[in-house]
């Protein structure tokens, strides 16, 4: 077995290599790690937040707890004394499990899904700038849906506005008509009366009616221009809008249900129940919401709140007029006096027929005072006398055979004058045309009565039947 010998007194300097060859290692060993160190900076520089320089003051067991102190929860006092913990502001991942909120990493050079991801993004901004014209395109085919909706509602109310106003200028032309006939009357029947003043009104009353319908008329039509210019406006937008979202198939409606609500006048007011709906953005011209559907949608807008209230205008005076029409025409027909004109031309009827008896009574009194006037006279000759009128026939001659026996027969024949049936004749016939002459009279105003009826009946009678489906102009002509 070998035998080992005792080591030898060692030295101060134990190496056995040249200074000058590990001076040299030594430098490279340096220079190896300096470049190991300025790499890793390097390669940590491009993967870290921005703003995240290394402070030459700090020690470098003490930059990591420096740097990540900003990034920890934040203990804020409430008033009642207890405390919360908050995540500091600014953009980051919050950590709640750790209490902490890094920043958002940046990368400083391509990482190897850099095309993919400049892809998808590509196609977000696609995306997004669709679905804004779809919202946009959606709110523009919704509000011109309730435009055409308003312009079929004036449509109607113009039509009813229409008819209004054509029974109020048949009202005028039966006003006229009315006048007209009433100036056919006879002279006795042309007293200014109460029905001649209830023409003159109900004449000033239909002429205001008809400008007030003529001022809806034209309003309206002024609206109607209005809301079908609005209408084209959002349907070229509308389709303007569209023409990015040909590659979407979901349907408009839904759009504005997955915004949040289904008006499209203001989609930042926040609809209930749903919740807080998508805000309107502001106009911009190169973005899905431009200037022109702004413009667009705010005139539609206008248009419907203008248009509401004009329809509530219109129907309004077009009932009142209707029941004010109706109202006067009752009062016109109450006012003409045909009950009155009636009860008068039954009575003047009633004293004809008495007037015309009794003239039938003197008539044949007349007639047989003439005959008894004969009969008192006698015949004109003595041969045309019968035996019984003779004074010597026999019963006579008989009877004054004796002495005092004279008849006064003769004189008192011959004290009856001679004009007695004339006076009593010709007193009978000056009442008979006494009674002719005043007959007349009533004869007159009973005709007058009857023409003056005639118009107050045709004034009444188109007045009840103006009003009926089936009233046309030709009664008028």
């Amino acid at each position: 077995m070998p035998v080992l010998a005792p080591p030898a007194e060692l030295s101060q300097d134990s190496r056995v290599g040249a200074p000058a060859w590990r001076e040299a290692a030594q430098a490279t060993t340096r220079r190896a790690h300096h470049v190991t160190d300025r790499c890793g900076q390097e390669v940590v520089t491009m993967w870290q937040p921005k703003a995240s320089v290394r402070d030459p003051h700090v020690a470098r067991h003490l930059c990591r707890a420096a740097y990540i102190l900003p990034w920890r929860f934040r203990v804020e006092m409430l008033k009642g004394g207890s405390t919360v913990e908050k995540p500091p502001p600014g953009d980051g991942v919050t950590l709640w499990k750790g209490k902490m909120k890094p920043p958002a990493w940046h990368a400083r050079l391509p990482l190897p899904l850099h095309r993919d991801a400049r892809a998808l993004q590509t196609a977000e901004v696609v995306h997004a700038h669709a679905r804004g014209a779809r919202l946009t395109a959606a709110r523009l085919g919704r509000a011109q849906h309730q435009v055409n909706a308003r312009l079929r509602q004036l449509q109607r109310q113009r039509e009813a506005t229409d008819r209004r106003l054509s029974q109020v200028r048949k009202g005028l032309l039966v006003n006229q008509q009315s006048v007209k006939l009433r100036g056919y009357r006879p002279k006795s029947e042309k007293v200014p009366d109460k029905a001649d003043s209830v023409l003159t009104w109900e004449k000033e009353e239909l002429k205001s009616m008809k400008r007030k319908l003529e001022k809806d008329m034209e309003q309206s039509e002024t609206l109607l221009k209005a809301l079908a210019s609005c209408r084209d406006n959002l349907g070229f937008c509308c389709k303007e809008r569209l023409q990015a979202v040909d590659l979407m198939n979901q349907p408009l409606d839904k759009v504005l249900e997955q915004a949040g609500r289904h008006s499209w006048v203001n989609l930042s007011r926040p609809p209930t129940p749903r919740p807080q709906g998508q805000k309107t953005p502001p106009p911009d011209p190169v973005g899905t919401y431009t200037p022109e559907c702004a413009l667009a949608l705010y005139e539609a807008k206008q248009l419907l709140m203008e248009s509401k209230d004009a329809l509530v205008e219109m129907a309004k005076n077009e009932a009142d007029i209707g029941e004010r029409q109706h109202q006067m025409s009752d009062r016109v027909c109450a006012s003409l006096g045909m009950r009155e004109t009636l009860e008068l031309k039954e009575r003047m009827n009633m004293t004809l027929g008495l007037m015309r008896g009794t003239i039938h009574r003197c008539t044949k009194f007349s007639e047989e005072m003439h005959i008894t006037r004969g009969l008192i006279k006698g015949p004109l000759s003595e041969t045309h006398l019968e035996t019984r009128e003779k004074l010597d026939r026999p019963l006579v001659r008989v009877y004054q055979r004796h002495v005092g026996t004279q008849l006064p027969e003769a004189t008192r024949l011959a004290q009856v004058p001679s004009n007695t049936g004339e006076e009593s004749a010709s007193h009978k016939l000056f009442n008979r045309l006494d009674l002719g002459t005043r007959r007349r009279l009533p004869s007159f105003s009973l005709c007058g009565f009857g023409q003056g009826a005639g118009p107050l009946w045709s004034r009444s009678r188109p007045t009840g039947e103006m009003s009926h489906v089936h009233f046309t102009w030709l009664w008028l002509r």
